[in-house]
């Protein structure tokens, strides 16, 4: 393909108007929406509103004026339009980490009897921790067990709980094949539990009709609801009266304004609720999920796919590194949206292309890692980081000291 047959493309896109809705600084090809979104205009407008006149001026009486009380279902309920489940399933709040823990704390809760959550090597680093940490609170009530992904299915027996996984590898971008596993899971008595970081707002996915009972994501990366916005929670609605949370919170309380000593869960999805939701943050991920719920889905994921198509068949066209290498998938339909590349001085790659303007993340040990999110790239975008990282690599670019120096976050 050359750089006009990809112009080409970007004329005949439907997703192009949305590029105009992002503040995307001037000479800058982003490759990192799928670590951080950038923001949407509208986000910056929304933020300016709540902070200045419902914080500002309507103070506290904005949490019933503004309708802030009601942000963590409302929001929930747009994020449920995205990844395949009914309003009343999702509400936004706390972390992923956070949330993880709770929903897997609520699987044993819902197999008594079973004390098994098992996981795959290599799944994110943040999941595992958050699942050795509820493993050391329990005892002898829980324990995780992690195996190879080609192993996974024939490790759920009897005892296993839930099974944990991401949808979406954050390295590689190999797709598990949702309603297989989840089907799997059932099969031997077992909950499911899906992280959809790598997910929301760039693959579709229905969760009600894969029969999925539980879920987190995050709201930064696809979603742009910008750095540490609040994550989400999906629990089915069969599970929602049974399900325990181990963190109980006053907003998580059937009536959180009777202000009662005891502690008497609400039945549905707000009893996984813990705290005081945080506004500002609900504000700009809400303007985010605005702008992503009028792209169809369908199209969203189709783009961003051959947005990475392009990009792994130009560098493998012009790059003679025999050191590079892909990790993960080759075909789409097993893949999410960002392509991995492994080289020994995968570090000093990255750096020299944002010394470019081409800004893509590292991760340990050996990957460089550029993400193609649909709603901002363009075709001919694509086609200029490609030749980039070709020209990088032919010329050993990468080859200087300050690029070699690691900052904190890669």
């Amino acid at each position: 393909m050359t750089r006009e047959d990809a112009q080409g493309l970007d004329l005949a896109d439907p997703l192009a108007r949305f590029r105009d809705a992002f503040d995307l600084p001037s000479g800058v090809i982003y490759l990192d929406g799928n670590s951080l979104g950038p923001p949407p205009l509208s986000a910056h407008e929304r933020l300016e509103r709540v902070s200045r006149r419902e914080w500002g001026e309507g103070l506290v009486r904005s949490w019933n004026s503004a309708h802030w009380i009601e942000a963590p279902q409302r929001v929930g309920g747009k994020i449920a339009r995205l990844i395949g489940a009914q309003a009343n399933e999702v509400a936004v709040a706390d972390a992923t980490s956070v949330n993880l823990f709770k929903l897997a704390a609520g699987a044993l809760s819902l197999r008594p009897g079973r004390t098994t959550i098992l996981s795959e090597t290599g799944n994110f680093p943040t999941d595992l921790y958050a699942l050795q940490g509820l493993v050391a609170l329990l005892g002898d009530r829980a324990r995780l067990k992690t195996v190879a992904p080609e192993d996974l299915v024939a490790a759920i027996d009897a005892d296993t709980a839930v099974v944990v996984l991401t949808h979406i590898h954050y390295k590689s971008a190999r797709r598990w094949d949702l309603p297989a596993l989840t089907a799997a899971a059932h099969a031997k008595g077992a909950l499911m539990l899906w992280d959809l970081c790598h997910t929301a707002g760039a693959v579709a996915v229905d969760l009600n009709a894969a029969q999925a009972d539980l879920a987190v994501g995050c709201g930064y990366k696809y979603l742009n609801g910008g750095p540490g916005a609040p994550a989400f929670l999906f629990v089915a609605e069969c599970h929602q009266a049974a399900i325990v949370s181990p963190l109980w919170g006053w907003m998580g309380h059937a009536e959180p304004f009777a202000f009662e000593d005891g502690y008497r869960p609400a039945s549905d999805i707000r009893g996984l609720i813990t705290g005081t939701p945080p506004i500002l943050g609900l504000a700009a991920l809400e303007a985010g999920l605005d702008l992503q719920l009028e792209a169809d889905p369908a199209l969203v994921e189709a783009k961003g796919l051959a947005l990475a198509n392009l990009f792994i068949a130009r560098v493998e066209a012009a790059a003679a590194d025999p050191a590079l290498g892909l990790a993960g998938p080759r075909d789409a339909a097993a893949r999410g949206l960002h392509v991995s590349f492994t080289h020994p001085e995968g570090y000093a790659i990255v750096q020299a292309m944002m010394a470019r303007g081409i800004v893509g993340d590292f991760r340990a040990p050996d990957i460089a890692r550029f993400g193609f999110s649909p709603l901002f790239l363009s075709y001919a975008e694509v086609w200029d980081a490609a030749r980039a990282l070709a020209d990088i690599l032919a010329a050993r670019a990468w080859d200087r000291p300050e690029f070699r120096v690691r900052a904190a976050v890669t």
